[in-house]
């Protein structure tokens, strides 16, 4: 069996059901879905001195370990992958990240994902294997495969150095997962600085869990020796 056929069969799609009406967040999800549907977006600005030193150091690419850090940390926070399967509100217990893979020749994107993986290694080349396999496709969707259900937007925004980003949705979706979206690097004071912006459903996180997360993301980004 080929090695794509072995990462589809491996691939952790496991959804747990919630018991809605013990869920803590019950009243939370009906009120911010039901009688006041929104969401918000925050964005701030994160130091990524130590991660892109050592990525270069090693010869590798800031982006997927950005796409890394960013997936263990939303597998680390149930809150983040609240979903509707078949009208039953639960979990699932990864999200795969989603990203757009730019082609230069026409300036046109397509959109990609990897499969998340604990193990920074082999997160990093199943990265490079899918890039190296499918980031020259120009059709939408990359890989001729689509998306996992559980998968997470994350992007990157390398020529908008923004001090907000909001993405608009304008249709119904049935999962409640965050928008992910960095920009433009900055050099100031000997630091390598980076805007990152997450979106959340009022419905699943609160204020305090984004901080939490962009909290964890900063001390991931500072100390990268702790999973690189």
């Amino acid at each position: 069996m080929s090695n794509i056929a072995d990462k589809e069969l491996s691939l952790n799609t496991a959804f747990h059901s919630l018991d809605f009406d013990k869920w803590e967040r019950k009243q939370y999800f009906y009120y911010f879905t039901k009688m006041l549907p929104i969401g918000y977006s925050i964005s701030v600005e994160v130091d990524i001195t130590n991660t892109y030193d050592r990525v270069k150091k090693q010869n590798k690419k800031f982006f997927p370990a950005y796409l890394y850090v960013t997936s263990k940390l939303v597998s680390e926070q149930q809150e983040f992958r609240i979903a509707n399967v078949n009208g039953q509100i639960g979990y699932y217990e990864v999200l795969h990240p989603s990203y757009t893979s730019f082609h230069q020749d026409d300036k046109t994107m397509s959109n990609m994902w990897t499969e998340y993986n604990p193990d920074f290694e082999i997160f990093y080349r199943s990265y490079m294997e899918d890039q190296n396999i499918y980031a020259n496709n120009h059709e939408i969707l990359a890989k001729p495969d689509m998306p996992p259900q559980n998968n997470c937007m994350i992007g990157m925004l390398p020529w908008i150095q923004f001090t907000s980003y909001t993405p608009i949705p304008y249709a119904h979706l049935a999962s409640y997962f965050p928008v992910i979206q960095a920009g433009k690097f900055s050099d100031r004071g000997g630091k390598k600085m980076m805007p990152l912006s997450i979106t959340v459903h009022h419905a699943v996180a609160d204020g305090y869990h984004v901080g939490l997360f962009l909290e964890k993301f900063q001390n991931a980004m500072s100390h990268s020796e702790k999973w690189m």
